[in-house]
């Protein structure tokens, strides 16, 4: 007999993370080995003298992806990338991936092709061995789902709960372009679907249009820190927007942070993209997500270390919970940041 669900709860009153914790709060590890469950980028595993370092994570056509301008080489590398990225936030290195793949019959062998030449390419890169999945059927569309193996030393894993007041907030890189790069490819969908006969204009923004399409890990930070002696007191990679990750890290970790915005690193590039949308900058920083980039935070005694790392910008200072997540404007102004980041469940 079916299930009665007239007592019916949508999903988005919960979000993709409250779904998560309401359907597992219940369910610890059991299992000593299992040193990290559910909650951070990656579960974490013992395993002898390392630790092993496991995330999974799914892409869907027409929820994550867009074949109208999505090759499917690239949409194969950044199968592989988004995963690896969930390694390198643990201060961790990723070894070994898995990738299952269901599709219809509207994809050919030659196209599964073009879409593994991606797959290997990031490996290839990124010293990563493709050491099993599974491919079936799908009755509509593509579904990828990609798992990646890391490998993690005792005592610099780095989870989001190991942020403490006092300690300096940093993120890698810069924030905002893959948003800003998918409100170009969206757009151009848009009017070559209203006049099918209109070349795409890209508009030169390479760079843009390339951090939705062809993200990359950051595990030349990861290799940086090693080398520098580094072990952040917590971080979490920037795929859901900077505001939705700055949240998780304050939750998991009972703290506050204050966020500076002229700490934010943004790109010329987005700036004046953002200004052409009637964007705010900072407000794509902080919610538009996908860049993959890291933010984590140090020590204050390891402020030395990381002020001669390239690309790593000082952004704020975790605060007392009681104090809130506040932003402080280049126009001198505090508000509060409200976790406005990618949201996974749309309406049927």
């Amino acid at each position: 007999m079916a299930n009665d669900y007239t007592n019916r709860t949508d999903v988005n009153e919960l979000g993709e993370f409250g779904l998560i914790e309401h359907l597992t709060k219940d369910h610890p590890p059991k299992n000593a080995s299992s040193i990290k469950g559910i909650g951070d980028d990656a579960a974490v595993i013992e395993n002898g003298d390392y630790l092993t370092v496991v995330s999974t994570d799914s892409l869907v056509e027409g929820i994550h992806f867009d074949l109208m301008y999505t090759p499917l080489k690239h949409l194969g590398y950044k199968s592989v990338v988004v995963s690896l990225s969930d390694i390198c936030s643990m201060n961790a290195i990723p070894r070994q991936v898995t990738m299952s793949v269901a599709f219809s019959n509207r994809f050919s062998v030659e196209a599964m092709e073009e879409f593994y030449e991606g797959v290997h390419a990031a490996c290839k890169r990124y010293n990563v061995d493709l050491i099993g999945g599974d491919t079936t059927s799908s009755p509509k569309g593509l579904f990828i789902n990609t798992t990646a193996i890391g490998q993690g030393v005792k005592g610099k894993i780095a989870y989001r709960s190991g942020a403490k007041v006092g300690d300096i907030i940093c993120i890698t890189g810069d924030l905002g372009g893959a948003y800003l790069g998918l409100q170009i490819l969206e757009r151009e969908k848009q009017i070559y679907l209203s006049n099918p006969g209109v070349q795409p204009d890209l508009e030169g923004q390479d760079y843009l249009v390339g951090r939705q399409l062809k993200p990359e890990p950051r595990l030349d930070v990861i290799e940086r820190f090693e080398k520098a002696g580094l072990v952040p007191t917590a971080m979490i990679d920037i795929s859901d927007g900077l505001a939705s990750e700055l949240f998780h890290i304050c939750k998991e970790s009972g703290v506050g942070a204050w966020l500076e915005e002229s700490g934010v690193p943004i790109k010329q590039e987005s700036e004046m993209m953002a200004i052409k949308f009637k964007m705010d900058p900072i407000t794509c920083a902080l919610s538009g997500g996908e860049d993959y980039e890291l933010l984590f935070t140090i020590d204050p005694k390891d402020v030395e270390k990381v002020k001669y790392l390239p690309g790593i910008y000082m952004a704020g200072e975790i605060i007392e919970a009681k104090d809130g997540i506040k932003l402080h404007t280049k126009g001198g102004n505090i508000h509060p940041i409200k976790a406005q980041g990618w949201t996974h469940f749309g309406n049927d």
